[in-house]
């Protein structure tokens, strides 16, 4: 079953690796996402985020443009195996061509220090979706819930009075205008719906799951789910343990494959299997225990069948929606 993969981490965590003098790579490594692996997991696509904590740097725009271009790099020294992909043709020319195909990606608008020439200049270097925001306020707009020294954020009260600033709402008419898809994961609730009521075409969730089955503020409500649905958009199932399954505490949330399927049951029940995708989150996440890596996605396919979704359902879960939304947006 091919895999779309909205979402992960690999390339900050090869980056620090490297930094703190780890030889690692994205051909083989001790990380969650390794080409290896993405082999016997029979990934079609994996989208690469470009996360920078812009609470962390001085100047963020200058670490984003690291992480590409050790993510350039990276393709680079194993072109025989996977490519970009800067449009849906490419992940088809790519697929004919026997390799796997990799999307650059943005986890935080903020690095773009509310420039448009700096959005147009990532979409140049091969960007083709953007997390508005991450887990602070960045100028675009503000997070459902914020990292705050010294205090513990409230995980439970969904933000929804603030959203995109007046900067913000031009940076997504940008992006629609750029072929740029918008990723509105994290994103404050009150930012979710001016996403919906200033755009046209369809938006992604590319990391999160469903509150009615565990009420946490970096999953979408039914009615976000409804919408984004209408919308022809797509939620990508993240594995965090900690937004699969409602605990006290996170670090006491196991990571179990019978949890996602309750999650893609519930968002089918809601808006339909047509607007489920996946979004790991790998790397940027505790390990999942029945899916510990990128090579273990056939038991997810196993366990969905099992529960009685049938072939095509999985398959438009697994890839298919996901590149349908591609084809939709990107230019």
């Amino acid at each position: 079953m091919k895999v779309a993969d909205m979402h992960c981490d690999t390339i900050a965590e090869i980056f620090y690796g490297l930094r703190d003098g780890k030889d690692m790579g994205l051909a083989k490594n001790n990380l969650h996402v390794d080409l290896e692996k993405m082999k016997k997991g029979d990934y079609l696509i994996q989208n690469f985020a470009i996360f920078v904590n812009i609470m962390k740097y001085a100047d963020p725009l200058e670490q984003c443009l690291k992480l590409i271009d050790l993510f350039y790099n990276e393709l680079n020294k194993n072109q025989d195996k996977i490519a970009l992909v800067l449009n849906y043709g490419d992940i088809i020319n790519n697929r004919k061509s026997g390799k796997m195909s990799a999307m650059l990606t943005i986890e935080e608008g903020g690095v773009t220090r509310c420039d448009l020439a700096h959005l147009r200049n990532f979409y140049r270097l091969g960007v083709r979706m953007l997390t508005l925001t991450w887990n602070c306020e960045n100028g675009i707009g503000y997070p459902n819930f914020q990292l705050i020294e010294g205090e513990k954020p409230d995980f439970k009260t969904p933000n929804t009075e603030q959203g995109l600033t007046e900067f913000g709402l031009e940076f997504i008419r940008e992006m629609e205008r750029l072929g740029m898809i918008i990723d509105v994961s994290h994103l404050s609730d009150a930012g979710f719906y001016q996403v919906l009521n200033n755009t046209k075409k369809p938006f992604v969730a590319s990391h999160s799951n469903a509150r009615g089955i565990c009420n946490h503020v970096r999953n979408l409500s039914d009615d976000m789910i409804r919408k984004l649905a209408e919308r022809g958009g797509v939620i990508g199932i993240n594995y965090c343990p900690g937004f699969l399954q409602e605990v006290e505490e996170e670090k006491d949330a196991v990571g179990t494959i019978s949890a996602i399927v309750e999650h893609i049951k519930y968002i089918a029940s809601v808006g339909g299997y047509e607007c489920i995708g996946l979004g790991s989150d790998y790397d940027g996440i505790p390990v999942h225990r029945d899916l510990p890596d990128a090579s273990y996605l056939p038991l997810l396919a196993e366990a969905l069948e099992k529960e009685g979704f049938k072939q095509h359902e999985i398959e438009a879960v697994f890839y298919k929606n996901v590149l349908r939304v591609y084809k939709d947006v990107l230019k």
